[in-house]
């Protein structure tokens, strides 16, 4: 995850980043009174049209700011305003893929589009990169300071995050818009979609390429451009698929190279003894041995297929689980609920319940449960498809639809009501990742995605997806 192996602010320690957000306005998010009022017939909707209902809305969210958008990441109550963290889009274009609708494919182009133009009409740079994140629509900051763009600026550039700092770029976000795009161009045949795939491939070797012991690939860069020392499990695991897609796709064996030397580095992580992948390193010398988190277990999986490692998804379902209900210290589940599934590390589950996860949040829950994670150790365990993997996972989607139903209500996003039980919770309760920062009851683009595509049964990390 970006942000993990050090103090580079990421796309997922934003909600650590002093908001302001207290307890009692959390509590409120997370409960289930005050929903939005949905159009006719949306109470009815099945849980997965629902979650891509609140995609459309997170799309549609700023109707008079230019065709050429992207999807606000999180409801309006998260604080972030606008952001549309590049992440979250790509999950968003491989759940509208994976609808096989034709107004999925027709939204799934157009997020594909925004991402290209990011890509030509950056502010600074014209090397292929894209940013952590971009602003999506206009609004006014903490600091009174009036924000009247859209996506696209008034001299054309696109709206990069400058206003939390989401400036640098990391190589697992731009392998997760490469998965994206190459995912449209063998849906599409478009050439332009397979161009900027391979555009994002290159800028990975250039900047992320390292001749150190261990290997793979680095973290990216900070807003300073300044390459980042630290090298990532997760990162290297979207490129055994990114450089997978390539290969596939344009018939060049250098493709091939390159997703060896990131699966090298996978490998390397590997830990036997106890089943499961270690975050990476900082050095490229020594392994980070703590804390273990949740996704390497899963993306591993799913990227790469194997029954050897397989065991990953066993520790994680019975290392990271966890339950939340009302009667846990910090809560903020309401009473008479309860959600089951796994946590964001191992170290969430030893939190300093009685400190606030950063200044100016509350304190953590232990139990809370991380829904994105939960979604993706689902479609994981559908993957693998072992006995009782079939019914473990049935569990964990139903208590994600349940916190669809339950949690978030009364949330909006660009200050429109959202229909009616849409959109997925981060977590059920504040949680620390143990990684600086912490998430929280805001209905979420990602989790929403990664819900839909467990639902479907749809493997985005699979290079012949």
């Amino acid at each position: 995850m970006t942000g993990r192996q050090g103090p580079a602010l990421g796309r997922r320690s934003l909600l650590g980043a002093g908001l302001g957000i207290g307890a009692a306005a959390l509590t409120a998010a997370g409960s289930g009174q005050a929903l939005a009022a949905g159009s006719p017939g949306r109470h009815h909707a099945s849980a997965p049209a629902r979650g891509h209902a609140f995609l459309v809305a997170a799309m549609d969210a700023h109707p008079d700011h230019g065709a050429v958008r992207l999807t606000q990441s999180y409801t309006d109550q998260a604080g972030l305003f606008s952001t549309a963290f590049t992440y979250d889009n790509a999950l968003a274009i491989l759940a509208h893929l994976a609808t096989r609708t034709r107004d999925g494919l027709s939204r799934a182009r157009t997020l594909g589009d925004a991402l290209l133009y990011a890509q030509l009409h950056d502010p600074a740079y014209d090397d292929g990169r894209l940013r952590q994140a971009y602003n999506t629509g206009p609004y006014t900051f903490y600091d009174g300071t009036p924000q009247p763009d859209g996506f696209v600026r008034a001299d054309g550039t696109a709206n990069v995050g400058t206003q939390f700092g989401f400036t640098g770029t990391a190589v697992g976000d731009m392998a997760w818009a490469g998965i994206a795009l190459s995912a449209l161009a063998r849906r599409t045949g478009a050439r332009r979609y397979l161009t900027g795939a391979v555009r994002i491939g290159e800028w990975i070797e250039r900047n992320g390429r390292t001749g150190e012991p261990l290997g793979g690939y680095k973290f990216g860069v900070d807003g300073a451009n300044q390459k980042l020392p630290f090298t990532s499990t997760e990162h290297n695991t979207d490129l055994v698929c990114l450089f997978g897609r390539l290969a596939r796709l344009t018939g060049d064996r250098v493709w091939r190279e390159r997703r060896g030397r990131a699966e090298a580095f996978v490998r390397r992580m590997w830990e036997p003894s106890g089943g499961f992948f270690y975050t990476g390193t900082d050095n490229g010398e020594t392994v980070n041995r703590s804390p273990v988190p949740e996704d390497t277990q899963t993306w591993t999986h799913l990227a790469l297929g194997s029954r050897r490692h397989s065991r990953s998804l066993d520790w994680a379902a019975a290392e990271l689980a966890v339950s939340d209900h009302s009667g846990r210290t910090n809560s903020t589940v309401p009473a008479g609920q309860s959600y089951e599934g796994v946590t964001f590390s191992s170290a969430s589950l030893l939190a300093n319940e009685d400190a606030p996860i950063a200044s100016g949040q509350p304190r953590p829950d232990r139990n809370g449960v991380w829904f994105e994670g939960t979604a993706h150790l689902a479609l994981a365990l559908r993957d693998r498809g072992v006995p009782g993997d079939e019914t473990r996972a049935r569990r964990l989607i139903a208590s994600t639809e349940k916190a669809q139903d339950l949690l978030g209500g009364g949330q909006t996003v660009g200050g429109e009501a959202l229909p009616e039980r849409c959109g997925v919770v981060s977590a059920s309760s504040p949680l620390d990742t143990g990684f600086g920062f912490g998430y929280y009851p805001y209905r979420h683009t990602g989790a929403t995605a990664w819900y839909l595509m467990a639902a479907t049964r749809y493997n985005p990390l699979r290079a012949g997806s």
